[in-house]
């Protein structure tokens, strides 16, 4: 998530766009957080994750998302050349920076 896409949406994936658009209390929505600018929060089964500047949003297979720090996404994944959105390997479906 960069600083600029966190606020101009236009540029993200469907899977983002409904997972903003779910009510706060479900799991898997995706909420600006309150009095903190520049991070998002992800509802998961877990509990609130805050998403910051730089941190990728990882979509699983399940369809759960949650945030990723850049530097375990570098040595974790590789995403496809060329895109924001892509497949990955059988654990993670798709991602968005």
């Amino acid at each position: 998530m960069t600083d600029e896409n966190i606020h101009n949406r236009t540029e993200w994936p469907r899977w983002l766009h409904d997972a903003y658009n779910l009510e706060r209390n479900v799991p898997g929505a995706l909420f600006p957080t309150l009095g903190i600018p520049g991070k998002l929060i992800i509802n998961t089964l877990e509990g609130a994750l805050i998403v910051c500047i730089d941190d990728w949003i990882i979509k699983g297979v399940k369809g759960e998302i949650y945030p990723c720090k850049p530097d375990i996404f570098e040595a974790t994944y590789e995403p496809e050349e060329g895109t924001r959105n892509c497949t990955l390997d059988k654990e993670l479906a798709r991602i968005f920076r």
